[in-house]
């Protein structure tokens, strides 16, 4: 499976957490930062690539790497779990081509319908003006 050549290729980067946690925080580096590569990746397609560097390119940065950061959890390991689901999430999700739209023409009863209701639309409005007094 490409997820597991994909794997292979993510850059890990232990941080220090931000926001409070006591005395313990200080000392331990347990927020993950994952870097990936697109364009450098040998488990994408070039299409897969192109469609991919489309979708996302307001997550990457100008060399075209890919960078999520995790720090819910309190173990380095948990977190490193959470940001390589969210990849794979991420990556699955905008690899999925839209089907195009083919222009179709609405069917006689359609159109009926609608002359139909836009009638009795009409007249309801008619009904509630006042009436002329001659």
């Amino acid at each position: 499976m490409i997820f597991e050549v994909i794997k292979k290729e993510l850059l890990f980067k232990a941080v220090r957490s931000s926001g409070a946690g006591g005395q313990h925080v200080n000392k331990v580096s347990s927020k993950i930062e994952l870097s990936f590569s697109l364009q450098d990746s040998n488990g994408l397609s070039i299409r897969e690539k192109e469609l991919l560097l489309r979708k996302l390119d307001k997550k990457l940065t100008k060399e075209g790497i890919l960078i999520l950061t995790c720090q819910e959890s309190r173990s380095q390991h948990k977190n490193k779990e959470l940001v390589i689901t969210r990849l794979f999430r991420l990556l699955s999700q905008n690899l999925i081509q839209e089907k195009k739209r083919r222009n179709t023409k609405p069917t006689r009863a359609s159109v009926i319908k609608k002359a139909k209701n836009k009638q009795l639309h009409s007249a309801k409005k008619q009904l509630r003006k006042k009436p002329k007094i001659d």
